[in-house]
């Protein structure tokens, strides 16, 4: 198996607190993974050294064959796509949306003086009809919805067509028929067999894309299971992972969960 990320006992302590702890996470190339757990479990925090946003305290991590800490994270950033929060508001809100995407393409977070030639910018035109937001491309980035901004993200994010795709949250505070519409768009990504090996990180077993091939559950920094989708998300798992008891159900290859007891 070609391991695209490995992390070996990471640790991360930020103001004496133990954000992760002990974390062992495989991903091999090819696979889609979910990130599973309540606020507060590690979540993005894992996300962020996958991106190479972070380094950690203690243990190593190697994404895409490199080992943090021996590499050049600013050469190795171009190989990951990633979408999250933290990234939205960094972009001013008067870019226009086929900038924010187009820019990618030198790692710049708005246009300057950089120049684009034309199949740079046919591929953010093609990589926003994929995402369904074509029609916005001449709109400012600050009259997006949520839901509007995030899908835009990812387009971005695909920008550099990246080895490794990490989507933080990407159905955050969209409504039913947005968010559906998402997870489907994300359920063909999913099986296209020329698609980056993805990390998508969520705290809703809804959100999970069809498709997806592995979980990793996380409480309190700490790896409550990881392993095939089928395996770790059931009762068990999840019910330790969030705090209560929990039933997990199963309906084609989507889920749901409901308290119980």
């Amino acid at each position: 198996m070609v391991e695209v990320l490995a992390m070996e006992q990471v640790t991360v302590v930020r103001g004496g607190s133990e954000l992760v702890s002990g974390v062992d996470w495989r991903i091999g190339e090819g696979e889609r993974w979910v990130v599973l757990g309540p606020n507060g479990a590690g979540k993005t925090t894992l996300l962020q050294i996958a991106a190479t946003r972070m380094h950690p305290t203690r243990g190593t991590v190697s994404v895409l064959g490199e080992q943090l800490g021996r590499v050049d994270v600013f050469e190795l950033r171009p190989r990951i796509g990633l979408a999250s929060g933290n990234l939205s508001e960094q972009v001013s809100r008067q870019e226009r949306v086929r900038d924010v995407v187009v820019t990618a393409a030198y790692g710049m977070v708005g246009r300057w003086r950089e120049q684009y030639d034309a199949a740079d910018h046919a591929r953010a035109s093609a990589l926003l009809s994929v995402m369904g937001v074509h029609g916005l491309r001449d709109r400012r980035f600050g009259t997006l919805s949520s839901g509007e901004r995030g899908r835009v993200l990812i387009a971005r994010a695909l920008m550099t067509d990246p080895e490794l795709l990490l989507l933080d949250e990407p159905a955050a505070g969209l409504d039913l028929g947005a968010r559906e519409d998402l997870l489907r768009r994300l359920s063909r990504f999913a099986a296209d067999p020329t698609a980056p090996t993805s990390v998508l990180v969520t705290h809703h077993v809804e959100e999970v894309p069809v498709g997806t091939t592995h979980a990793l559950l996380l409480r309190g920094g700490k790896v409550v299971a990881a392993g095939p989708v089928g395996e770790v998300l059931r009762d068990g798992p999840l019910s330790t992972a969030f705090g209560l008891p929990l039933a997990v159900e199963r309906v084609g290859q989507r889920f749901t969960a409901r308290a119980i007891g």
